[in-house]
């Protein structure tokens, strides 16, 4: 199987490793992982101000300090992730990744915010799931 695991480095990330840690049937050598990480995207004025090199070195400075941790632990648990870094509308990317990547499951975890948060501000889990038509296992 073809497994994306969306991380964003928060307690709920937690969770989702510990959840995969303790069901042998997500972390085995007979499955591929990619790990996914998107960072929001900083002004237009503020890329501008200090241009693209400092902006790419942000990114991906941002992007390693979600990635690394959670790749150590899986190559702990004898996996070697793929890392995939983005930068844009976090579940919107995420849902078009796991759809172009032909994976055949996407774990994230949720950070569980009430009904009146998500009508208010929508929900990164809501947006994967109308972005993606691949199949999802939400740890909360």
């Amino acid at each position: 199987m073809n497994i994306l695991l969306a991380v964003d480095g928060s307690a709920y990330t937690k969770k989702m490793l510990a959840y995969l840690a303790t069901h042998d049937e997500f972390l085995g050598p007979s499955h591929s992982y990619s790990v996914i990480t998107v960072q929001a995207a900083l002004p237009p004025r503020a890329r501008a101000a200090v241009g693209k090199e400092v902006v790419d070195q942000y990114y991906a400075d941002e992007g390693d300090k979600v990635m690394n941790p959670v790749c150590k632990f899986l190559e702990r648990h004898g996996v070697a992730p793929k890392r995939i870094l983005k930068v844009g509308a976090v579940g919107e990317t995420i849902g078009k990744v796991a759809d172009t990547g032909k994976f055949d499951l996407l774990v994230m975890g949720s950070h569980g915010h009430g009904a009146l948060a998500t009508l208010v501000m929508g929900s990164v889990t809501t947006q994967v799931l109308a972005h993606s038509k691949v199949p999802v296992l939400i740890v909360r």
